[in-house]
């Protein structure tokens, strides 16, 4: 346990000491901010008559109140979610290769699968942290915008789904992890990512009934259903889950056993 508080704060000052770590917490600010604005331009349309492009977006809002706005909250996290999280995780495992202090990790009297797990707890953190970041942003613009018909058990529901929907997301970074460590830097698992993304939205589109089966499409499938009132399958769940077993697997696998220099 010594050894893996000692990893783990390591791990934590590498990421809050990066300019990455404060640009991704200004980036998911700004979305949330960017979203009340949309909403904002959906309760005064007459203020943005003129503003075509703006007025289109904002009609994708429909009602400028509270339950709309917090179900867009809700489809967003689960589309960025899995680019932050998948970010996130390319970063804190591709970066020691890309700066060249895999070899002074590996010189430390800490076992390879301690630093491994040290890492995974703050890749999960520092994502739950750009949730946290995300929807309390969200309340902030919806409060300042004036977002009326306020409902506490609706506003509970969303959150609920609002973090479920990040914790499959943070769950499928697992074989991004594994992608940056059998690469040895950050462009195959941000390659993955960009596919797996482009799998989602085609497969969600085109052929709905398999999309449940494709890990990285369930968290939006289940936004989506979730605020229908509807429920999608268990093993939709299972295949996010195993998936990220996997990769959690493979990375250990990978750091105990492949020549890392």
């Amino acid at each position: 346990m010594r050894g893996l508080g000692a990893a783990f704060y390591t791990e934590v000052v590498k990421a809050r000491k990066s300019i990455i770590f404060l640009i991704t917490i200004i980036a998911f600010s700004f979305m949330a901010l960017m979203l009340g604005l949309l909403v904002f331009v959906a309760k005064h349309p007459e203020l943005f008559r003129d503003a075509g492009v703006m007025s289109a977006k904002a009609a994708i809002v429909g009602n400028a109140d509270w339950p709309s706005f917090l179900g867009m909250l809700v489809q967003t996290g689960a589309m960025i979610g899995s680019i932050g999280c998948g970010f996130v995780a390319s970063w804190v495992f591709g970066r020691e290769y890309a700066d060249r202090t895999v070899k002074d990790l590996l010189a430390l009297p800490v076992s390879r699968s301690t630093i491994v797990t040290a890492k995974f707890l703050v890749t999960a953190i520092w994502c739950a942290l750009l949730a946290l970041v995300l929807l309390t942003a969200g309340f902030i613009a919806g409060t300042v915008v004036g977002l009326e018909t306020w409902s506490i058990d609706f506003v509970f529901r969303a959150v609920v789904m609002f973090s479920l929907t990040w914790l499959l997301n943070i769950i499928l970074c697992a074989p991004l992890a594994f992608f940056a460590c059998v690469s040895r830097g950050f462009l195959l698992p941000l390659g993955v990512l960009i596919f797996t993304m482009i799998m989602s939205q085609t497969l969600g589109v085109g052929m709905p009934a398999v999309a449940g089966y494709f890990p990285w499409a369930v968290p939006a499938l289940y936004g989506v259903a979730a605020l229908a009132g509807k429920a999608i399958g268990i093993i939709s769940f299972l295949t996010v889950i195993i998936s990220g077993i996997v990769g959690i697997i493979a990375t250990l696998g990978w750091w105990r056993y492949a020549d890392q220099v």
